[in-house]
């Protein structure tokens, strides 16, 4: 699993008050999760359906994690639902999260179309890898530091 943190791109504070309309303070900070697949996710098979579940599942309860941590300092922190694209923990807006846009928007990846979806194309993983995304009112140092301390791996500099 990889992880990085960066502020936010021009179009995720563009469209905070629809992504986020209850959150009284902006975006700050957002954490970027690529976890590794066992499967190219190109293709609806029985094993890719379950292995997105498996790593959205895993992804969710890390962010919840990293959430409460950055609560309990007092910033405001959402994760988004990989598969819907929805907050977690707030107040559905009007416009959901795409995180393949935010990698692409964070890391410069390149993407492809499949079917009604875009996936990312890693430099090492290709398509077997599943991103997900959480956001925070927290400074990125501050979102950093939680995530190296509830992850226990240190994010790549920049």
């Amino acid at each position: 699993m990889q992880y990085s943190i960066h502020p936010p791109s021009d179009y995720i504070l563009q469209h905070q008050s629809r992504l986020l309309p209850a959150w009284p303070q902006a975006i700050a900070s957002v954490l970027v999760m690529l976890q590794p697949s066992q499967f190219a996710l190109l293709a609806r098979t029985l094993d890719t359906e379950q292995e997105k579940e498996k790593l959205r599942s895993h992804f969710l309860n890390q962010g919840r994690a990293i959430a409460l941590a950055l609560q309990q300092q007092g910033y405001l922190a959402d994760l988004f639902d990989p598969r819907t694209g929805w907050p977690i923990l707030s107040a559905r807006g009007t416009l959901p999260l795409d995180d393949v846009a935010v990698v692409r928007a964070a890391l410069g990846y390149s993407t492809d179309r499949c079917g009604n979806c875009r996936v990312i194309l890693h430099p090492c993983l290709g398509t077997a890898v599943y991103p997900s995304t959480l956001v925070s009112s927290a400074p990125v140092e501050v979102l950093g530091a939680i995530a190296q301390q509830v992850l226990g791996i240190t994010a790549p500099q920049r």
